[in-house]
């Protein structure tokens, strides 16, 4: 099966401790056999959560999914089955491979579980393993093996079903300078054979080889520019929960309440903040999106601060 792989206005909505969290918010992109595309974010971003949606893993609040034409978030509990097994390889973070086994059984495990012989699946591992230039180490097990070594032998494993497409978690994450190159090299190589390549990080050494950008969550110091007053009625809101958040402000004259929104529409309010306060600041320093709901408690002035003007100002006592 040969194709793109399109993300058509993706929202991925759900409820922890008693309120809605929105870790992809109406995403779209599209990507072709081929290319490599780079999922690039801090934690929380909703990286994994995409990969999820990818691999038939996790069905998403609404959007759509495709690969070569065909709906994935449209399909059957067996057809993703045969999905998973035939159409996605996976490359897990924490290597997952299978302490007892040696690194030939670990890559050619999933193609007997499917009824391929031993023969056969050894074989398919063995060369997979030579492209990833492990030829003396196939009879080791994952503790004989550097951090590098396990990780290839996590990308021979993901592509032994020879899959359309591939997706890696934070295949560098746990790798120093010289094995994460030795990955980022291997990631640039593999995009050559026709299949589409999803990887998440927030590692940005694997940017220059992305074809293809998708930065997830909110972006960091994307409002600039001098502080502004700006006036709100009593009832009146500032800003809303799951927003992207761009502000900070600081409280000149009234109070301000931070409101949590539960799932159940139900609210409760976290503080009252006076005069003198400032808040709404987390979410532009560290690139996540509101928390929290801001409404007017009073009739309030406020100065609103880009982020880095709010560091310079603020926070420095400037």
């Amino acid at each position: 099966m040969s194709g793109p792989l399109i993300v058509d206005d993706l929202v991925v909505e759900f409820v922890h401790e008693g309120y809605t969290i929105r870790p992809i918010d109406r995403l779209s992109f599209e990507a072709h056999p081929g290319e490599l595309v780079v999922l690039l974010g801090p934690s929380g971003s909703g990286k994994t959560t995409l990969l999820s949606c990818l691999g038939g893993i996790l069905t998403p609040t609404s959007g759509g999914i495709s690969l070569a034409d065909k709906a994935v978030t449209g399909m059957s509990r067996s057809e993703l089955d045969r999905y998973r097994r035939d159409q996605v390889g996976f490359v897990f973070q924490a290597f997952n491979l299978i302490p007892s086994l040696t690194a030939l059984q670990n890559v050619a495990i999933p193609l007997m579980v499917t009824g391929r012989s031993r023969k056969d699946a050894y074989a398919k591992a063995g060369d997979l393993l030579d492209q990833m230039g492990l030829e003396d180490r196939k009879g080791h097990r994952p503790s004989q093996l550097s951090g590098g070594q396990q990780q290839r032998v996590a990308v021979a494993r993901g592509l032994v079903q020879d899959p359309p497409l591939l997706i890696a978690d934070e295949p560098t994450a746990n790798l120093d300078h010289i094995q994460a190159e030795a990955i980022i090299r291997l990631l640039r190589d593999l995009r050559d054979a026709g299949r589409v390549i999803v990887v998440s990080t927030h590692d940005a050494r694997l940017v220059p080889i992305a074809d293809r950008l998708v930065r997830m969550g909110v972006e960091a110091e994307t409002a600039e520019g001098p502080p502004t007053e700006v006036r709100y009625s009593a009832g009146e809101s500032i800003f809303e929960q799951e927003d992207a958040s761009d502000l900070v402000y600081v409280i000149d004259e009234g109070s301000v309440e931070i409101v949590r929104v539960n799932a159940d529409g139900s609210e409760e309010t976290l503080a009252e903040l006076p005069a003198g306060q400032y808040f709404g600041e987390l979410g532009p320093l560290l690139g996540f999106r509101r928390s929290a709901s801001a409404r007017a408690k009073t009739d309030v002035v406020l100065t609103s601060y880009g982020p880095s003007e709010f560091r310079q100002q603020v926070l420095s006592g400037d």
